[in-house]
């Protein structure tokens, strides 16, 4: 959080910044505190992006909403896949406020996340979290601070107190959501989450400028989509993977990453916030640090939306939400578990399991040179909408290719990587 101090006559007005990594300008007014004259975020948005980047709603004033959802790699955790990193996990857990705990699972992004429906029990779609728990944006805000091997913080009282230190965010808090707010701590906690959400339903989350994007309004302008294609510079290998991904009798990646009705419209979010379970295999190294840590049995079962008390369906046993595909390309490492750290691995892994899982093709996973091992739960695989024909090099590279389209034009730097 930076201060920037200035000495006007009498009055010492006092800035606080939005908390964001470029500190761009705030929509911002001035109310008297104590004396002197504080500014205050005039909207609750800009609240909720200073609240995002805060350091100290964590228990040791280390981390932030942004530690695990870095806005400069796609709103995931990036802090342990960088080349040369000799984290036994490479990433598929967050580390903890304490600097030694481990999250359950793999940070999911927080792009696009705004478009996910509230979780609904009856149909099993929608919701925050690989599992669904969270129903909303701010639901799922209130999560973090208090989870204990996250910002670790012990109680929402702290939580409120840690935001009464900061006189912007009193000033702010009473504006936006009243003068009473702080004396009721449910109420104040409630609305720091709300603020937070506000700030992720931004365009900064979702601003559909990929390169896919681009040839979607090309077509839209009127041009021919062969025309659209070459004026974007597409790789033959991305067209091939572009027409192999809508195909739905060579692929069947539509059945679960397509939204809309019609390929090739804008705001496809390339998920339709159904679970499933494809048959994932578990991640037993992440399992055993977390054991070694004493956090979980490293045989613990993740029953995903199953583990839901409103969830009695066994067919969602062991499903996740699908995720949007969006950054795919710069999100490593990958499942809901992360159990895979190469794009091109899960590629082969859908191969594999596009046959049923026989092993007749794909047998082993490329980054381990063994067999792909066992899912949590092995009796609810979805395997009627992985079955697909066998693709081959060409055509599983053709698929990457196209992923890397789905790329924020703001990452863009990071496929190089």
């Amino acid at each position: 959080m930076r201060r920037r101090v200035a000495i006007l006559s009498v009055t010492t007005l006092i800035l606080i910044g939005c908390g964001s990594s470029s500190n761009d300008s705030c929509n911002k007014s001035e109310t008297e505190v104590s004396g002197g004259t504080v500014t205050k975020f005039e909207t609750k948005e800009m609240l909720g992006k200073s609240l995002f980047f805060d350091q100290n709603l964590s228990l040791t004033r280390s981390t932030s909403c942004a530690t695990c959802h870095d806005p400069e790699h796609g709103f995931v955790d990036a802090r342990y896949t960088v080349e040369g990193d000799n984290n036994p996990i490479n990433g598929a857990l967050s580390v903890g406020d304490d600097g030694t705990s481990l999250g359950g699972r793999n940070a999911p992004t927080a792009a696009y996340a705004k478009f996910s429906p509230a979780f609904d029990p009856a149909e099993i779609k929608g919701g925050q979290f690989h599992d669904g728990r969270a129903a909303t944006l701010k639901d799922q805000a209130m999560g973090p601070p208090l989870d204990g091997a996250e910002m670790m913080m012990p109680n929402r009282e702290l939580v409120v107190e840690r935001l009464q230190e900061n006189p912007k965010y009193v000033a702010s808090f009473k504006a936006l959501y009243g003068e009473t707010v702080f004396e009721d701590t449910n109420a104040s906690f409630e609305a720091m989450a709300e603020a937070i959400s506000e700030f992720e339903k931004t365009d900064e989350f979702a601003p559909f400028d990929s390169k896919y994007d681009k040839y979607v309004a090309c077509i839209d302008g009127g041009k021919e989509a062969s025309i659209c294609l070459s004026d974007g510079k597409w790789s033959d290998s991305a067209k091939l993977g572009m027409e192999l991904f809508f195909d739905k009798n060579q692929t069947s990646c539509t059945m679960c990453h397509q939204l809309k009705d019609e390929s090739g419209v804008a705001g496809e979010t390339f998920t339709t916030y159904e679970y499933d379970n494809i048959g994932t295999p578990k991640n037993l190294v992440a399992l055993q640090a977390r054991a070694d840590l004493g956090l979980a049995d490293a045989n613990a079962t993740d029953h995903g939306v199953f583990g839901l008390d409103t969830v009695t369906d066994t067919s969602k046993d062991g499903a996740v939400k699908i995720p949007t595909l969006r950054n795919i390309a710069i999100t490593a490492p990958y499942m809901h578990n992360g159990v895979f750290q190469k794009l091109s691995t899960v590629l082969k892994f859908y191969n594999h399991m596009g046959d049923g899982g026989t092993g007749a093709r794909e047998p082993n996973n490329p980054e381990t040179n063994q067999p792909w091992g066992e899912p949590d739960v092995s009796t609810s695989i979805n395997t009627e909408e992985l079955i697909f024909p066998k693709l081959d090099d060409t055509k599983l590279e053709a698929l990457e290719a196209f992923f890397e389209t789905l790329t924020d034009e703001k990452y863009e730097h990071l496929l190089k990587k």
